[in-house]
Protein backbone atom coordinates (compact mmCIF):
# COMPACT_ATOMS: atom_id res chain seq x y z
CA UNK A 1 0.00 0.00 0.00
CA UNK A 2 1.14 3.56 -0.37
CA UNK A 3 2.26 5.74 2.17
CA UNK A 4 2.03 9.65 1.64
CA UNK A 5 4.29 12.13 3.35
CA UNK A 6 0.64 14.14 2.99
CA UNK A 7 -1.08 11.73 5.75
CA UNK A 8 1.54 13.45 8.21
CA UNK A 9 0.07 16.76 7.51
CA UNK A 10 -3.41 15.55 7.61
CA UNK A 11 -2.47 14.24 11.03
CA UNK A 12 -0.96 17.85 12.50
CA UNK A 13 -4.43 19.95 10.44
CA UNK A 14 -6.90 17.69 12.49
CA UNK A 15 -5.09 18.45 15.58
CA UNK A 16 -4.79 22.01 14.94
CA UNK A 17 -6.23 24.51 17.20
CA UNK A 18 -6.41 26.67 13.72
CA UNK A 19 -7.95 23.93 12.11
CA UNK A 20 -10.38 25.26 8.97
CA UNK A 21 -12.16 23.53 6.20
CA UNK A 22 -9.31 22.04 3.93
CA UNK A 23 -9.54 22.29 0.38
CA UNK A 24 -7.37 19.69 -1.55
CA UNK A 25 -5.73 20.99 -4.85
CA UNK A 26 -3.97 19.48 -7.14
CA UNK A 27 -3.42 17.88 -10.96
CA UNK A 28 -5.74 15.17 -11.86
CA UNK A 29 -5.14 11.67 -10.66
CA UNK A 30 -2.38 12.77 -8.04
CA UNK A 31 -4.69 10.80 -5.29
CA UNK A 32 -6.75 13.53 -3.96
CA UNK A 33 -9.43 11.42 -3.22
CA UNK A 34 -7.20 8.49 -1.71
CA UNK A 35 -5.60 10.19 0.67
CA UNK A 36 -8.85 12.09 1.80
CA UNK A 37 -10.32 8.19 2.19
CA UNK A 38 -7.33 6.72 3.54
CA UNK A 39 -7.24 9.82 6.56
CA UNK A 40 -10.55 9.18 7.49
CA UNK A 41 -10.19 5.41 7.57
CA UNK A 42 -7.42 5.72 9.99
CA UNK A 43 -7.97 8.76 12.00
CA UNK A 44 -11.87 9.11 12.33
CA UNK A 45 -14.81 6.78 13.63
CA UNK A 46 -16.63 6.86 10.74
CA UNK A 47 -16.48 9.43 7.73
CA UNK A 48 -19.26 10.69 4.82
CA UNK A 49 -18.12 11.13 1.32
CA UNK A 50 -19.89 12.94 -1.44
CA UNK A 51 -19.12 13.04 -4.49
CA UNK A 52 -21.12 15.76 -6.73
CA UNK A 53 -19.65 14.19 -10.03
CA UNK A 54 -21.58 10.81 -9.22
CA UNK A 55 -24.31 12.45 -7.36
CA UNK A 56 -25.60 15.36 -8.59
CA UNK A 57 -28.66 15.54 -6.28
CA UNK A 58 -26.48 16.12 -2.82
CA UNK A 59 -25.88 19.41 -4.81
CA UNK A 60 -29.81 20.27 -3.77
CA UNK A 61 -28.71 19.86 0.34
CA UNK A 62 -26.70 23.04 -0.09
CA UNK A 63 -28.97 24.83 -2.52
CA UNK A 64 -31.49 24.90 0.02
CA UNK A 65 -29.67 26.25 3.46
CA UNK A 66 -26.68 27.98 4.10
CA UNK A 67 -26.68 26.28 7.74
CA UNK A 68 -24.24 23.98 8.76
CA UNK A 69 -26.38 22.20 11.43
CA UNK A 70 -29.32 21.88 8.72
CA UNK A 71 -26.96 20.57 5.79
CA UNK A 72 -25.30 17.87 8.67
CA UNK A 73 -28.39 17.51 9.68
CA UNK A 74 -29.46 16.05 6.08
CA UNK A 75 -27.07 14.50 5.06
CA UNK A 76 -27.40 12.26 8.48
CA UNK A 77 -30.66 11.44 7.34
CA UNK A 78 -29.70 9.75 3.80
CA UNK A 79 -26.99 7.85 5.08
CA UNK A 80 -28.97 6.36 8.21
CA UNK A 81 -26.16 7.81 10.58
CA UNK A 82 -25.57 10.74 12.67
CA UNK A 83 -22.47 13.11 11.89
CA UNK A 84 -20.56 13.52 14.85
CA UNK A 85 -18.01 16.28 15.86
CA UNK A 86 -14.78 15.16 15.61
CA UNK A 87 -15.48 11.82 14.89
CA UNK A 88 -16.90 11.98 11.60
CA UNK A 89 -15.28 13.28 8.46
CA UNK A 90 -17.31 14.89 5.76
CA UNK A 91 -15.75 14.49 2.39
CA UNK A 92 -17.09 16.67 -0.47
CA UNK A 93 -15.50 15.71 -3.24
CA UNK A 94 -15.23 17.27 -6.72
CA UNK A 95 -16.68 19.89 -5.38
CA UNK A 96 -16.18 22.47 -8.07
CA UNK A 97 -19.60 20.70 -9.52
CA UNK A 98 -21.37 22.35 -6.89
CA UNK A 99 -20.31 25.99 -6.31
CA UNK A 100 -22.79 26.03 -2.76
CA UNK A 101 -21.27 23.81 -1.25
CA UNK A 102 -17.59 25.35 -2.03
CA UNK A 103 -19.36 28.67 -0.65
CA UNK A 104 -20.58 26.66 2.48
CA UNK A 105 -16.92 26.02 4.10
CA UNK A 106 -16.93 29.82 4.93
CA UNK A 107 -20.24 28.90 7.35
CA UNK A 108 -18.73 25.22 8.55
CA UNK A 109 -16.11 27.70 9.31
CA UNK A 110 -17.54 30.01 11.16
CA UNK A 111 -20.55 28.16 13.23
CA UNK A 112 -19.52 24.68 12.83
CA UNK A 113 -15.90 24.38 13.44
CA UNK A 114 -16.17 21.70 15.47
CA UNK A 115 -17.03 19.13 12.33
CA UNK A 116 -14.08 18.19 10.40
CA UNK A 117 -15.08 19.16 6.62
CA UNK A 118 -12.37 18.18 3.70
CA UNK A 119 -13.27 19.34 -0.27
CA UNK A 120 -11.32 18.32 -3.43
CA UNK A 121 -11.72 18.33 -7.06
CA UNK A 122 -10.73 17.80 -10.72
CA UNK A 123 -8.68 21.11 -12.14
CA UNK A 124 -9.81 23.02 -8.36
CA UNK A 125 -6.45 24.97 -9.15
CA UNK A 126 -8.42 26.60 -12.04
CA UNK A 127 -11.51 27.46 -9.98
CA UNK A 128 -10.35 28.84 -7.35
CA UNK A 129 -7.74 31.04 -8.78
CA UNK A 130 -11.01 33.19 -10.01
CA UNK A 131 -11.80 36.02 -8.38
CA UNK A 132 -14.01 35.62 -5.57
CA UNK A 133 -14.27 32.01 -6.43
CA UNK A 134 -13.93 30.43 -2.45
CA UNK A 135 -14.17 32.24 0.94
CA UNK A 136 -10.62 33.54 1.97
CA UNK A 137 -8.88 33.26 4.72
CA UNK A 138 -12.00 30.89 5.98
CA UNK A 139 -9.91 27.43 4.77
CA UNK A 140 -6.75 25.44 4.63
CA UNK A 141 -5.17 24.70 1.87
CA UNK A 142 -3.04 21.90 0.47
CA UNK A 143 -1.23 21.44 -2.28
CA UNK A 144 -1.15 17.49 -3.40
CA UNK A 145 1.61 16.42 -5.82
CA UNK A 146 2.77 13.43 -7.27
CA UNK A 147 4.40 10.48 -5.56
CA UNK A 148 8.36 12.18 -4.58
CA UNK A 149 11.23 10.12 -5.10
CA UNK A 150 10.98 8.75 -1.45
CA UNK A 151 7.17 7.83 -1.30
CA UNK A 152 7.85 5.79 -4.54
CA UNK A 153 11.12 3.85 -2.57
CA UNK A 154 8.65 3.31 0.16
CA UNK A 155 6.33 1.50 -1.61
CA UNK A 156 8.66 -0.13 -4.01
CA UNK A 157 11.69 -1.72 -1.19
CA UNK A 158 10.22 -1.14 2.56
CA UNK A 159 13.82 -1.54 3.72
CA UNK A 160 15.74 1.12 1.38
CA UNK A 161 12.41 3.21 2.08
CA UNK A 162 13.40 2.79 5.91
CA UNK A 163 16.93 3.74 5.37
CA UNK A 164 15.84 6.68 3.76
CA UNK A 165 13.71 7.85 6.21
CA UNK A 166 16.46 7.45 8.40
CA UNK A 167 18.64 9.91 7.07
CA UNK A 168 18.92 12.98 9.27
CA UNK A 169 22.45 13.96 8.20
CA UNK A 170 25.63 13.90 6.03
CA UNK A 171 26.97 11.03 9.09
CA UNK A 172 23.98 8.99 7.81
CA UNK A 173 24.80 8.83 4.25
CA UNK A 174 25.96 4.70 3.80
CA UNK A 175 28.05 5.14 0.36
CA UNK A 176 27.50 0.94 -0.05
CA UNK A 177 23.95 1.90 -0.85
CA UNK A 178 24.85 3.98 -3.38
CA UNK A 179 24.79 1.82 -6.57
CA UNK A 180 21.50 0.52 -5.54
CA UNK A 181 19.85 3.68 -4.94
CA UNK A 182 20.88 5.38 -7.98
CA UNK A 183 19.48 2.24 -10.07
CA UNK A 184 15.91 3.18 -8.16
CA UNK A 185 16.72 6.78 -9.42
CA UNK A 186 16.81 5.76 -12.67
CA UNK A 187 13.51 3.48 -12.35
CA UNK A 188 11.77 6.14 -10.71
CA UNK A 189 12.70 8.54 -13.76
CA UNK A 190 10.55 5.99 -16.32
CA UNK A 191 7.60 5.52 -13.58
CA UNK A 192 7.28 8.70 -12.05
CA UNK A 193 5.25 9.18 -9.16
CA UNK A 194 1.53 9.37 -10.62
CA UNK A 195 -0.10 7.14 -7.95
CA UNK A 196 -1.54 4.76 -10.75
CA UNK A 197 1.59 4.25 -12.06
CA UNK A 198 3.76 3.10 -8.65
CA UNK A 199 0.65 0.74 -7.57
CA UNK A 200 0.72 -0.63 -10.60
CA UNK A 201 4.46 -1.37 -10.98
CA UNK A 202 4.55 -2.46 -7.67
CA UNK A 203 2.01 -5.21 -8.45
CA UNK A 204 3.15 -5.88 -11.71
CA UNK A 205 6.64 -5.28 -12.36
CA UNK A 206 5.16 -4.37 -16.17
CA UNK A 207 6.95 -1.94 -18.08
CA UNK A 208 4.23 -1.35 -21.01
CA UNK A 209 1.50 -1.34 -18.54
CA UNK A 210 3.57 2.09 -16.58
CA UNK A 211 3.34 3.37 -20.35
CA UNK A 212 0.22 2.56 -20.94
CA UNK A 213 -1.78 4.05 -17.98
CA UNK A 214 0.89 7.39 -18.65
CA UNK A 215 -0.91 7.53 -22.58
CA UNK A 216 -4.20 7.28 -21.20
CA UNK A 217 -3.26 10.12 -18.18
CA UNK A 218 -1.88 12.70 -21.08
CA UNK A 219 -5.26 11.64 -23.13
CA UNK A 220 -6.93 12.84 -19.71
CA UNK A 221 -5.74 15.99 -18.92
CA UNK A 222 -5.85 16.81 -23.28
CA UNK A 223 -9.69 16.04 -22.92
CA UNK A 224 -9.64 18.42 -20.00
CA UNK A 225 -8.42 21.24 -21.40
CA UNK A 226 -11.65 21.67 -23.84
CA UNK A 227 -14.11 20.89 -21.15
CA UNK A 228 -13.27 22.73 -18.05
CA UNK A 229 -11.21 25.65 -19.58
CA UNK A 230 -13.60 27.97 -19.32
CA UNK A 231 -13.37 31.19 -21.44
CA UNK A 232 -9.82 30.26 -22.30
CA UNK A 233 -8.71 29.16 -26.04
CA UNK A 234 -8.52 25.15 -25.39
CA UNK A 235 -6.38 25.20 -28.76
CA UNK A 236 -3.68 27.35 -27.30
CA UNK A 237 -3.69 25.40 -23.62
CA UNK A 238 -3.06 22.40 -26.14
CA UNK A 239 -0.37 23.58 -27.91
CA UNK A 240 1.70 25.39 -24.53
CA UNK A 241 1.37 21.58 -23.07
CA UNK A 242 2.51 19.97 -26.11
CA UNK A 243 5.80 22.75 -26.66
CA UNK A 244 7.08 21.80 -23.29
CA UNK A 245 9.04 18.89 -24.57
CA UNK A 246 10.45 21.31 -26.62
CA UNK A 247 11.19 24.04 -24.65
CA UNK A 248 13.43 21.76 -22.46
CA UNK A 249 15.18 20.46 -25.11
CA UNK A 250 16.98 23.64 -25.52
CA UNK A 251 20.76 24.85 -24.15
CA UNK A 252 18.49 27.41 -22.76
CA UNK A 253 15.52 26.22 -21.22
CA UNK A 254 14.01 29.83 -20.93
CA UNK A 255 10.17 29.88 -22.57
CA UNK A 256 10.13 31.11 -26.07
CA UNK A 257 6.31 32.09 -27.09
CA UNK A 258 8.06 31.07 -30.71
CA UNK A 259 8.56 27.63 -29.81
CA UNK A 260 4.38 27.35 -29.46
CA UNK A 261 4.17 28.11 -33.13
CA UNK A 262 6.39 31.01 -35.47
CA UNK A 263 5.43 34.49 -34.31
CA UNK A 264 3.61 33.37 -31.50
CA UNK A 265 3.27 36.30 -28.46
CA UNK A 266 2.84 36.42 -25.11
CA UNK A 267 -0.87 38.35 -25.11
CA UNK A 268 -1.97 35.18 -27.28
CA UNK A 269 -0.48 32.23 -24.45
CA UNK A 270 -0.40 34.03 -21.15
CA UNK A 271 -4.06 33.04 -20.13
CA UNK A 272 -3.11 29.75 -21.45
CA UNK A 273 0.37 29.30 -19.42
CA UNK A 274 -1.64 30.49 -16.01
CA UNK A 275 -4.61 27.71 -16.91
CA UNK A 276 -1.89 25.08 -16.44
CA UNK A 277 -0.08 26.50 -13.97
CA UNK A 278 -3.56 26.61 -11.79
CA UNK A 279 -4.33 23.53 -12.95
CA UNK A 280 -1.03 22.20 -11.29
CA UNK A 281 0.26 20.36 -14.59
CA UNK A 282 2.78 22.74 -15.27
CA UNK A 283 5.38 24.12 -12.48
CA UNK A 284 6.98 27.58 -13.57
CA UNK A 285 10.07 28.70 -12.21
CA UNK A 286 11.01 32.79 -12.62
CA UNK A 287 14.71 34.18 -13.42
CA UNK A 288 15.74 36.87 -10.91
CA UNK A 289 17.35 39.28 -11.47
CA UNK A 290 19.66 39.31 -8.45
CA UNK A 291 20.37 36.49 -6.26
CA UNK A 292 19.64 37.87 -2.95
CA UNK A 293 17.14 37.76 -0.11
CA UNK A 294 14.54 38.02 -0.45
CA UNK A 295 14.42 36.32 -3.79
CA UNK A 296 10.46 36.36 -4.80
CA UNK A 297 10.99 40.45 -4.84
CA UNK A 298 13.45 39.87 -7.80
CA UNK A 299 11.89 37.54 -9.81
CA UNK A 300 11.32 38.63 -13.60
CA UNK A 301 7.64 37.47 -15.08
CA UNK A 302 8.24 37.77 -18.57
CA UNK A 303 11.52 35.29 -18.32
CA UNK A 304 10.62 31.63 -17.06
CA UNK A 305 10.39 28.18 -17.77
CA UNK A 306 7.79 25.52 -17.33
CA UNK A 307 8.33 22.13 -16.09
CA UNK A 308 5.72 19.19 -16.14
CA UNK A 309 4.90 18.54 -12.65
CA UNK A 310 5.80 14.48 -12.97
CA UNK A 311 8.75 13.57 -14.36
CA UNK A 312 7.40 9.86 -15.55
CA UNK A 313 4.87 11.74 -17.88
CA UNK A 314 7.62 14.21 -18.74
CA UNK A 315 9.78 11.00 -20.02
CA UNK A 316 6.77 9.58 -21.87
CA UNK A 317 5.99 12.78 -23.61
CA UNK A 318 9.72 12.79 -24.88
CA UNK A 319 9.40 9.51 -26.01
CA UNK A 320 12.97 8.33 -24.25
CA UNK A 321 13.22 5.14 -24.53
CA UNK A 322 13.82 2.87 -20.93
CA UNK A 323 16.98 1.30 -21.77
CA UNK A 324 18.94 4.94 -22.80
CA UNK A 325 17.95 6.23 -19.25
CA UNK A 326 18.89 2.99 -17.82
CA UNK A 327 21.79 1.42 -19.18
CA UNK A 328 23.00 4.96 -21.36
CA UNK A 329 25.76 7.31 -19.33
CA UNK A 330 24.42 10.05 -21.80
CA UNK A 331 21.44 10.68 -24.41
CA UNK A 332 19.38 12.94 -25.64
CA UNK A 333 17.22 15.15 -23.20
CA UNK A 334 18.88 13.84 -19.84
CA UNK A 335 19.28 17.44 -18.74
CA UNK A 336 16.11 18.50 -19.02
CA UNK A 337 14.69 14.86 -17.28
CA UNK A 338 17.44 15.35 -14.59
CA UNK A 339 16.15 19.05 -13.64
CA UNK A 340 12.96 18.16 -13.83
CA UNK A 341 12.91 15.46 -11.56
CA UNK A 342 15.14 17.30 -8.62
CA UNK A 343 12.38 20.69 -9.09
CA UNK A 344 9.82 18.04 -8.49
CA UNK A 345 11.68 16.67 -5.58
CA UNK A 346 12.68 20.58 -3.61
CA UNK A 347 10.13 22.71 -5.12
CA UNK A 348 8.26 22.12 -1.57
CA UNK A 349 11.13 22.18 0.98
CA UNK A 350 11.94 25.06 0.96
CA UNK A 351 10.14 28.89 2.26
CA UNK A 352 9.50 29.99 -1.14
CA UNK A 353 9.32 27.68 -4.73
CA UNK A 354 12.82 27.57 -6.73
CA UNK A 355 13.98 30.07 -9.38
CA UNK A 356 17.04 30.15 -11.59
CA UNK A 357 19.73 33.10 -12.32
CA UNK A 358 20.47 33.69 -15.57
CA UNK A 359 22.29 37.07 -15.87
CA UNK A 360 23.92 36.05 -19.43
CA UNK A 361 22.91 33.83 -22.59
CA UNK A 362 26.29 32.50 -21.81
CA UNK A 363 25.97 31.64 -18.49
CA UNK A 364 23.24 29.87 -15.77
CA UNK A 365 22.55 28.93 -12.48
CA UNK A 366 20.21 25.87 -12.69
CA UNK A 367 17.94 26.91 -9.95
CA UNK A 368 18.53 28.85 -6.81
CA UNK A 369 16.35 28.76 -3.65
CA UNK A 370 15.85 30.79 -0.45
CA UNK A 371 16.99 29.58 2.82
CA UNK A 372 16.45 32.11 5.55
CA UNK A 373 18.04 35.24 5.25
CA UNK A 374 20.38 34.10 2.34
CA UNK A 375 20.56 32.28 -1.20
CA UNK A 376 21.69 28.90 -2.45
CA UNK A 377 22.93 27.89 -5.54
CA UNK A 378 21.95 24.81 -7.50
CA UNK A 379 24.07 23.10 -10.06
CA UNK A 380 22.27 20.19 -11.53
CA UNK A 381 24.00 17.44 -13.54
CA UNK A 382 22.65 13.36 -14.92
CA UNK A 383 25.87 12.00 -14.79
CA UNK A 384 29.41 11.59 -12.61
CA UNK A 385 30.87 14.46 -15.23
CA UNK A 386 29.91 17.86 -12.88
CA UNK A 387 32.46 20.53 -14.09
CA UNK A 388 30.27 23.92 -14.55
CA UNK A 389 31.94 27.00 -15.54
CA UNK A 390 28.78 28.84 -14.59
CA UNK A 391 28.80 27.19 -11.05
CA UNK A 392 32.16 27.91 -10.34
CA UNK A 393 31.88 31.91 -11.29
CA UNK A 394 28.80 31.90 -9.04
CA UNK A 395 30.60 30.75 -6.07
CA UNK A 396 33.90 32.65 -6.86
CA UNK A 397 31.51 36.45 -7.59
CA UNK A 398 28.84 36.04 -4.44
CA UNK A 399 30.92 33.46 -2.07
CA UNK A 400 27.43 31.71 -0.84
CA UNK A 401 27.45 30.53 2.85
CA UNK A 402 25.96 27.05 0.91
CA UNK A 403 26.44 25.79 -2.76
CA UNK A 404 24.80 22.50 -3.45
CA UNK A 405 25.33 20.36 -6.67
CA UNK A 406 23.23 17.17 -7.59
CA UNK A 407 24.98 14.56 -9.56
CA UNK A 408 25.23 10.67 -9.61
CA UNK A 409 28.05 10.86 -7.66
CA UNK A 410 28.18 10.24 -3.68
CA UNK A 411 27.94 12.67 -1.17
CA UNK A 412 30.66 14.80 -0.18
CA UNK A 413 30.82 17.85 1.76
CA UNK A 414 33.64 20.41 1.34
CA UNK A 415 33.31 23.45 3.69
CA UNK A 416 30.87 25.61 1.90
CA UNK A 417 30.09 23.51 -0.90
CA UNK A 418 27.79 20.12 -0.89
CA UNK A 419 27.18 17.36 -3.19
CA UNK A 420 24.28 15.56 -2.79
CA UNK A 421 22.77 12.47 -4.99
CA UNK A 422 20.53 13.20 -6.89
CA UNK A 423 18.22 10.07 -5.11
CA UNK A 424 18.81 12.08 -1.80
CA UNK A 425 17.23 15.27 -3.34
CA UNK A 426 14.28 15.23 -0.51
CA UNK A 427 17.06 14.81 2.04
CA UNK A 428 18.48 18.59 1.14
CA UNK A 429 17.30 19.93 4.43
CA UNK A 430 18.90 17.60 6.94
CA UNK A 431 22.20 17.25 4.62
CA UNK A 432 22.48 21.24 5.08
CA UNK A 433 21.65 21.55 8.69
CA UNK A 434 23.21 18.05 9.55
CA UNK A 435 26.53 16.80 9.96
CA UNK A 436 29.01 16.00 7.78
CA UNK A 437 31.80 13.55 6.16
Amino acid sequence: MLKRNALDWLADWKNSSRRKPLILQGARQVGKTWLMKEFAKSEYDDFVYISFDQNKDAANIFAETKEPKQILERLGLIRGRSILPEKTLVILDEIQECPNALGSLKYFNENANEYHVMAAGSLLGTYLAKPMSYPVGKVNLLDVYPLTFDEYLAAEDAGMGQYYASVKSGDDYVSAFHEKMTDYYKKYLIIGGMPECVSAWVETRDPAQIGSIQNEIIKIYENDFSKHNGKINSGRILMVFRSIVTQLAKENKRFVYNCIKEGARAREFEEAIEWLVSAGMVIRTYNVSKPEHPLNVFAQLNHFKLFMFDVGLLKYMAGVNNQMILLKSDYQFKGAITENYVLQQIRDIFDVEPKFFSPSAASEIDFIVQDGGGVIPIEVKGGETVASGSFKGYIEKYKPKTAIRYSMLGYQKNDRFINIPLYLARKTNQLILGGGL
